[in-house]
């Protein structure tokens, strides 16, 4: 049974660090509830955490490969997906695997909080998502400075992987018209007029993964 005297420790997993340190950040202010025990970017959870909170950023999500290792991990004891992407087929798979929560990215930091208590506490959660929203105050990504959006930034940095527009659009369950929209709104922002140039461009601005882990965000638990 969850301790109510001590706060949740969650491991925040993506291959981008510069989107854990974002979901860190908004997490960080109720310290006092959930404490960030480790942030890992291509590298297993290793500390024995109540929750781990996976970031779906730029990740393929019709191949649930990596889902299924941390929900195997024993040194996860639940799984929590924190994601744009609603589809059904996507929440279904997730929860077939052991996922206990399929989270927004649009929840204020307290709301999320809330939810991640409700996974410890044995429940199973599914955000409310009503359309097309913006993600909670304080997340960050590669590219945002540069004026993309999370969904742009995203679609980037699939393409930056060398992914296709068809493998973008099937593992994003966008399709195939929606996802040149996106990449052609991307070369207007970046000033790119290839998508050789966009890759370029990627690549020199950190949308290439990630490979290390930050132990302990701010001291840890």
């Amino acid at each position: 049974m969850p301790d109510p005297r001590r706060p949740i420790t969650v491991a925040l997993v993506d291959d981008y660090d510069v989107v854990l340190l974002g979901v860190a950040k908004i997490i960080d202010q109720y310290r006092d509830r959930v404490v960030v025990a480790e942030i890992d970017t291509n590298k297993p959870v290793r500390d024995d955490v109540d929750i781990v909170l996976y970031d779906s950023f730029a990740q393929p999500e019709s191949d649930h490969h990596e889902i299924g290792a941390l929900v195997r991990n024993p040194n996860a004891r639940r799984v929590v997906v924190f994601t744009w992407n609603f589809h059904p087929d996507l929440i279904a798979k997730a929860r077939e695997q052991g996922v206990r929560g399929y989270l927004s990215k649009a929840l204020p930091a307290r709301e999320l909080v809330a939810a991640l208590e409700k996974v410890h506490a044995g429940e199973f959660v599914v955000s409310e998502v009503a359309g097309r929203v913006r993600p909670a105050n304080g997340l960050d990504w590669p590219g945002r400075g540069e004026g993309l959006t999370d969904r742009e930034s995203e679609i980037l940095a699939l393409i930056t992987q060398g992914l296709s527009n068809a493998d973008v659009a099937a593992q994003t369950y966008l399709s195939p018209n929606t996802v040149k929209s996106y990449i052609r709104s991307v070369y207007r922002k970046i000033g790119a007029a290839s998508r050789t140039q966009a890759v370029l461009w990627g690549v020199d601005h950190g949308f290439v993964p990630d490979h290390h882990r930050i132990d302990h965000w701010r001291g840890g638990p």
